[in-house]
Parts: C-alpha cells; structure tokens; sequence
C-alpha cells in the first residue's frame, strides 16, 4: 500500500458493502486522504448472485475478499465491527478496543433482518443474506433429502426480488438434487412463496408483478398474497388460520437498518431512515449512504454504488475547498431474474418481461462486478457466478 502522510485528511468509511467499497475505490484515488474501511465481514457480498449461491452454485460467485479488491490502493483494511461513535474526539470505537480516528465518517452499514417478532422465524427459518447462510441453507437440503427425501412444503416468506428469485430457482435445484441422490418423488415437489401484500413486487409495475407472478406458477410455484405469517415451530408454520407442514422456511420479507444509528443519536425519519442533507450529510463531517439514508431509492445496490461514487466526490470537492454539488436520487435498473434465461427488467421507461430480460439480466450482472473491479477481473468474476458449487456443501454430489 502507498505510504500516507500524516497531514492528510483521515476519512473513515464503516461498511464494507457496495456503497462503503465504492467510496474507498473512488476515494482512494486521491493521495492527499488517508482512507480507511471498517467491516466486521472479510468478504464482500455481492446480494445478487447470492439467490444463486443457495441454489447450487459456487460460493466465489457472491463473495470477494475486501483485501483483494482494496490490494494495492490507498486504503487501509481494518476487520472489526463497529459500536460506538464519539462525536467530541471524532472516532468510532470497535468491539475488540480500537479507537478509529476521523476527520470525515462515512457510514455505509447496510440494513439488519427483522423478523418482525413473529415467533420462532429467528430460531426455525432460513436466511440467503450471506453465502454463509446460503451454504447453511443448501446442506440442509441435501441432507433432508438424502436422509429423508423432499419437505412436505418448501415455504420462501417475502414477495419481494430475493424472494422471488429464489423461488424462480429452487423448482430445478430441488429436482437436482434428487436426481444426484438417486431419490424419487412420491408426488410433485410443493414450493409455497407468501407474501403479505395484495400482489407481488407492490411497488413495481402491475405489468411486472403479474408477469412475474405467471411465471413462478409456471415454474410450479404456489403464490399466497394477502398472507400474513404468525409463527413458526421446528416442523410447521402458520399463516393466517393455516398451518404448512414443513422443516424448510426461507425468511426474505424484512430488513430494519442497523441499530448503530438509533444507538448512536443519529437523527431518524419515520421511514427508519437517518435524515441527510443534500449533500448526504447527516452531521457536520459525518455522511450516511445507501440502505441508511432517506433518499428516495435506497436499499438497492445501484443506489449504494451511486451513493458511494457521489460522496467521494463531495468529500474531494469540500477537502479543495469547493462547494460540491448537490445529491440528485437517481432510479436504478431493476432486472428480477425468475429461473433460467427469464428476467423481469425495469430500465427508465423500458419495462420488459421473458427472454429480452434474461440477456440484460447478463450485461447488467457484468457492469455489477465492473463497477468494483478491472473488465478482466469483473469477467472472471461473472464466470465463478454462474458456476455451480454443490461440492462446497455435499461430498457425495462432489463426487457425481
């Protein structure tokens, strides 16, 4: 790593999701900031491929080291989760000790699940937020059906992308994964995706949601809207007046955002938001982007990526001593893929559905991995994406 003078401007960066990478990147381009990254993960997520890590494929595809994409730049990689915030010495102390000095925050942490309190979903349910929980996810499969054959139901709860995508995919894999075991349906595989809302994707095009919506039934998945989940046992779930048999619930219907902010005084909107300016700034020299600031479209990655990019400029602009400009939201791509080479795609006034879909659902995964990385480097990484990797989690598909 390049030497840092001690005379620079130290800025801090809390999160090492899209939008915390995508400042540092850009930050770092500039010699006269000392800039550090903190997360609690060594890995980057990459959200939209993970749906793809829990139905069979590779755990590279959706996880980068930091380290590696930070090699070579300048940027100091601190692994550490975050706790306190002190204003008046301007650091941020961390769980292990450290106090983490600043001139300039910016606090890019990304959302945190809720559950809602519906009963039993933290203790009983699956979770694809992370390739750890993706991996999780899938060994139990391949050990429910290796030991016992297929659940009497596979409930996915949230009609939301996540949701969506995974049941878009699950159909296949379930039918894989018999097939490698040497293990035959008694009766046909019953894939159940709830959704407490009306419609699935409410806040997409009626066009989109009943496109989608076909297209999961289609794929053999049962749809239940106006379905409100009330809890959960080891063997059962229960949804309204009714109860599901089964051992396998997914749990993509809830995020809240990090507790940091309600924990550290940060101003909050009614939308669980942190209030900003328009500069992204919700103090003085403190700047909170992506899932945690109230801007019209956060909790999207493209937003994050567009987050990031814009305060590093600001940053530049204010350490020059110019005024930068102000924050202008910007609507991102939306691209939904629902199993093999289909996608549901809102670009600008372009709102398409099918195969069309499917091909931009490539470009736009490959201009994702761009966006942190070398073309060379992203290509590889959209390879590994696309690879499946079932060895990771069953010796005997390794095998086959």
């Amino acid at each position: 790593m390049p030497s840092m003078s001690n005379n620079n401007t130290n800025v801090l960066i809390a999160g090492g999701g899209f939008g915390g990478i995508k400042a540092a990147l850009e930050l770092s381009k500039n010699k006269n900031l000392n800039v550090t990254l903190v997360s609690d993960h060594g890995h980057f997520r990459y959200y939209p491929a993970i749906y793809h890590t829990a139905t069979g494929g590779e755990r590279a595809g959706s996880r980068l080291r930091i380290s590696e994409l930070l090699g070579g730049r300048n940027v100091k990689f601190v692994r550490a989760r975050i706790t306190k915030l002190d204003r008046e010495k301007k650091q941020v102390l961390t769980e292990d000790g450290q106090a983490l000095p600043y001139d300039t925050l910016v606090m890019a942490l990304g959302n945190v699940t809720n559950y809602f309190g519906i009963k039993g979903l933290p203790e009983y349910s699956y979770g694809i937020k992370s390739t750890e929980q993706a991996e999780q996810f899938k060994k139990h499969l391949h050990e429910q059906i290796a030991q016992s054959g297929p659940d009497q139901n596979y409930v996915i709860i949230g009609g939301g992308p996540t949701g969506i995508e995974l049941a878009g995919n699950l159909p296949g894999y379930l039918r894989r994964i018999m097939k490698n075991h040497g293990v035959k349906a008694e009766k046909p595989l019953t894939i159940t995706l709830v959704e407490a809302l009306p419609t699935l994707l409410p806040r997409s095009p009626k066009k989109i949601s009943a496109a989608v919506t076909k297209r999961l039934e289609k794929l053999g998945v049962t749809i239940m809207t106006n379905a409100a989940v009330s809890e959960q046992t080891a063997d059962a779930l229960k949804i309204g007046d009714k109860t599901l048999p089964t051992n396998t619930v997914v749990w993509t219907a809830g995020v809240m955002i990090n507790p940091f902010f309600q924990e550290n005084g940060f101003k909050m909107t009614d939308r669980h938001k942190v209030e900003v300016n328009e500069f992204l700034q919700a103090e003085p020299n403190i700047y909170v982007i992506g899932d945690n600031a109230n801007t019209p479209f956060s909790g999207m990655a493209q937003t994050a990526l567009y987050d990031g990019h814009f305060v590093a400029h600001a940053i530049q602009d204010t350490v020059a001593g110019k005024t930068p400009k102000a924050y202008v939201a910007k609507k991102p791509i939306s691209v939904i893929p629902v199993g093999s080479n289909w996608a549901a795609v809102e670009w600008g006034n372009v709102v398409t559905a099918g195969l069309v879909g499917g091909f931009l659902h490539i470009f736009v995964d490959l201009i994702g991995f761009h966006d942190m990385q070398s073309w060379p480097k992203a290509a590889v990484q959209w390879m590994r994406s696309k690879k499946e990797g079932d060895q990771e989690v069953c010796e005997h598909c390794a095998k086959n």
